[in-house]
């Protein structure tokens, strides 16, 4: 079955996100025209928020949580880096 609208997204979660969230990625699949950071994690985790200080990147480049999608985008979730 083909669908004109159909996107796959991989996400990446890193560092104690990875660990707080319980995987360190997941493959969502939408058959939306458009999907935001914002609705992936949503989707992905069954969170309704994005922390404020959680860093976003979309195939390895740093955006906000209401950047569009495309299929085969790969998105990755970061928290903040402490230095000591």
């Amino acid at each position: 079955m083909c669908y004109d609208n159909y996107m796959k997204i991989k996400i990446h979660y890193f560092a104690s996100l990875r660990e707080n969230i319980g995987r360190s990625e997941d493959v969502i699949e939408s058959q939306t025209e458009s999907l935001t950071v914002k609705q992936a994690w949503q989707q992905a985790t069954g969170l309704p928020e994005l922390q404020d200080d959680l860093l976003i990147a979309v195939n390895q480049e740093y955006t906000s949580e209401d950047v569009l999608l495309s299929d085969g985008d790969e998105l990755a979730f970061f928290p903040p880096v402490t230095g000591g």
